[in-house]
This record gives structure tokens, C-alpha cells and sequence, in this order.
């Protein structure tokens, strides 16, 4: 079970444990439970609620994590299908051409401005 449904489960038994026995005792003895029992109960219900709403809260941010992941490796599988084999080719096209001695130097950095030269 998971710890969203838990939590749920262990809020309605506390306020279900809560109301009861407040109805039998009500009945019985004509009072009502100690205010010690009523207040356990009620805190524990409202920290159960708490740990529910956030463990549901982290199953949507995981589902919604795990769906940009996809959706991302997707899209660069997409953009190496496009550019992986023209810069290869012409990488292997020169080399073949100029014979194996031929080295194949990269260009120098861009972007750089004339301010900086």
C-alpha cells in the first residue's frame, strides 16, 4: 500500500476511533472522552491528511519529472538523427583524400569580438 493511501487509512481510523468512542461513552456516562483522547486523535488525523496531500503531491512532481526526461531524450535522440552522420562524413570524406598522415585540427573558439583580441 502506498503512503498516500496509509496515511488516508490511518486519518479515517482516528477519526472514526474519536467518534465512536465519544457516541458509546456520550450514551454510557452521559460526558464524553478525555480531552487528552480527543485531542491524540484529532492530531494524528491531521498529520495522516498532511502526509497524504504532500506523498500525493510528490507522485505528480515524479510523474510530471519523469515525462520531461522522456520528452527531452526524445528530442535529442530526434537532433542526433539530424546532425550526427554530416559532420562525420566530411570528417572521414578529408581524411581519405589527404591520406592518413592528415591531421584534422579544430577551428579556434567563436564568438570571440574585436574587443578582446
Amino acid at each position: 500500500m502506498t503512503l498516500k493511501w496509509l496515511a488516508v487509512v490511518v486519518a479515517v481510523v482516528s477519526v472514526t476511533s474519536c467518534v465512536t468512542g465519544n457516541v458509546v461513552v456520550g450514551v454510557l456516562d452521559g460526558g464524553q472522552l478525555p480531552l487528552v483522547v480527543n485531542l491524540f486523535a484529532l492530531i494524528t488525523a491531521g498529520t495522516a491528511v498532511v502526509l497524504a496531500v504532500v506523498a500525493e503531491l510528490h507522485d505528480r512532481l515524479n510523474d510530471r519529472v519523469s515525462a520531461l526526461t522522456e520528452f527531452l531524450v526524445a528530442r535529442l535522440d530526434e537532433i542526433a538523427e539530424h546532425t550526427g552522420d554530416r559532420n562525420s562524413g566530411f570528417v572521414e570524406g578529408y581524411l581519405l583524400s589527404h591520406g592518413q598522415e592528415a591531421a584534422v585540427v579544430p577551428f579556434g573558439r567563436r564568438g570571440r569580438g574585436a574587443a578582446e583580441r
